[in-house]
């Protein structure tokens, strides 16, 4: 083959520029401390850093963002519970102090008074937010447990669908004080009792005291103009539909809704009332006895009432039932909303007893590969109406304590300027015995409130401790799982930057020989070009 000048100078020239394109590429490798420019350097490579790339992405999410986004809820979490503990075991030492039995209802009142402040605080921690969104309300985090002042300057009503079964069937200690409520020193020469009784007819036997039997509903000042229905499964299977009472009766009415049961106990008369005011449903023995004769203990009852008055700290009933809301807009139509109505779309009751548990809506951060860990805790676990309505109970019982004990020193005081053995004597005597021992019936049913409160606090306590334990164990499980997403967070990023780096050593090494390498081609070939076939003729 011939080689001309022309040959040798490309070859030179396509060498040279090789030598230039080794060194170029070696001198972006120190530059940039990687191994390639673009995938076509090395697709193997390419293609291991996409992925080693894709998974340090995805461990950075889930350590750095969702890890600790999840961190900050529980902690939120613990410190709102921590508050609601302390709280409930001051509400237990106030209920230890109003179960002292030499306590008068003036004193009883003040320990009242803490235990209500005390209660609302509860609520009141019960809407703590994180980062705008509600901690206890589910799904629904961008609505506050409980209802705010604002919804004094709204118009709405709920219709509620309340889940008990018959266990949920209590019963309140009612005294019949013959008709000495309202006697005082003023009054006592010409009054007429509450039930129209003459003072001449008050005797001590005609004060009467028993049990009622109740279905306390979840809320009180109900819609007066409605009567709740209750639905169930019988023992025979049949569907039972039920109304609690023919009409309301008001909780001031004469006689009052209490004394109608007692009179319905004592001529063994099957019936029931309804209280708005209370939110109770009175049975008396005969209809209680009927109801518990055709349902077991496991079978769900279906309360369904409407309430349209709702005050500052009232729990909202989406949070907790099947209810539908229609709330008045303010150009005057009306917006209706159904809430948890998917979780039961048959309608009929069941058996055995599921109940609806919207709060058993959770809330779920992926923490890892195929790893989740539930941040939330369901409000139905730590605050529910019992605690709202056994202060509503206790309230109205200290209060009446205090009245009798009122209308007590009243005829005690009168007794003491009056002449034994005269009519007016005797008619105060009278009256003083008749409401001395309706107020030791009242002092006795007060005492036992207290008494059980502290035990339902206890109680209250013991599901608030369950839910700071379990808050704390996905917290210590969130802890192992953010030290081993570190790990592997090192782990990866170790093996990105072996797949990717440049090592400057050998980079710097195999630069220096290329440089050597371009500068003794570019002498050899001045050399060898210096030389032509011109110089041969």
């Amino acid at each position: 083959m011939r080689m001309t000048n022309k040959i040798m100078q490309n070859n030179t020239l396509y060498n040279i520029n090789n030598n230039k394109i080794l060194q170029d590429k070696l001198s972006t490798q120190m530059a940039t401390q990687k191994k390639l420019t673009r995938p076509s350097d090395d697709p193997v490579i390419a293609i291991r850093a996409l992925r080693l790339r894709t998974s340090v992405s995805e461990l950075t999410q889930f350590s750095e963002k969702n890890a600790k986004d999840a961190e900050a809820w529980l902690t939120v979490t613990e410190d709102a519970l921590s508050t609601v503990n302390d709280v409930i075991t001051k509400m237990i030492e106030q209920g230890n102090k109003g179960a002292n039995k030499d306590l008068e209802g003036e004193q009883l009142s003040i320990i009242m008074e803490q235990l209500k402040s005390l209660r609302d605080e509860t609520y009141a921690t019960a809407n703590v937010d994180y980062a705008g969104r509600y901690i206890f309300t589910g799904f629904r985090t961008d609505t506050t447990l409980s209802f705010n002042d604002e919804v004094e300057s709204k118009d709405l009503e709920y219709s509620i669908t309340e889940q008990v079964g018959i266990n949920s069937f209590d019963s309140i200690n009612y005294t019949d004080q013959a008709g000495v409520e309202g006697l005082n020193k003023g009054n006592y020469a010409g009054f007429t009792g509450a039930d129209n009784t003459p003072n001449e007819t008050i005797e001590e036997q005609d004060v009467n005291n028993g049990d009622i039997h109740r279905l306390r509903l979840s809320y009180d000042d109900l819609m007066d103009g409605t009567v709740p229905t209750l639905t169930y499964m019988d023992n025979a299977g049949a569907e039972v539909s039920l109304t609690a009472a023919s009409t309301p009766v008001s909780s001031t009415a004469s006689p009052d809704p209490y004394q109608t049961i007692m009179t319905m106990n004592g001529a063994g008369v099957s019936g029931s009332v309804y209280v708005p005011e209370t939110g109770e449903i009175l049975f008396s023995d005969a209809a209680y006895n009927a109801i518990v004769g055709t349902v077991t203990t496991g079978t769900e009852i279906r309360v369904t009432y409407s309430k349209d008055e709702w005050k500052e700290g009232d729990l909202r009933p989406e949070h907790y039932f099947a209810c539908t809301s229609e709330e008045i807009m303010p150009d005057g139509t009306s917006k209706t909303i159904h809430y948890n109505q998917n979780l039961d779309a048959s309608g009929a009751p069941r058996v055995p007893k599921e109940p609806i548990n919207p709060n058993g809506q959770k809330i779920e951060y992926d923490v890892g590969y195929n790893q989740t860990i539930v941040i939330n805790t369901s409000a139905a676990d730590v605050f529910t109406h019992a605690m709202d309505r056994n202060m509503d109970d206790l309230d109205r019982a200290v209060i009446e304590l205090r009245a009798i004990e009122t209308t007590v020193n009243d005829m005690k005081g009168v007794l003491g300027t009056l002449s034994a053995g005269t009519a007016d004597y005797e008619l105060v005597r009278k009256q003083l015995d008749a409401a001395t021992k309706a107020g030791d019936h009242i002092r006795e049913n007060v005492h036992r409130m207290f008494e059980g409160v502290v035990t339902k606090m206890q109680n209250a306590l013991d599901d608030i401790n369950v839910a700071v334990t379990d808050s704390g164990t996905r917290s210590a499980r969130l802890d192992m799982i953010g030290n081993r997403l570190l790990s592997q967070k090192t782990t990866f990023e170790t093996l990105k930057s072996e797949n990717e780096d440049a090592s400057i050593s050998d980079v710097a090494i195999k630069l220096t020989s290329t440089e050597l390498s371009y500068n003794a081609a570019l002498m050899a070939s001045g050399k060898i070009m210096q030389t032509s076939l011109i110089n041969y003729i």
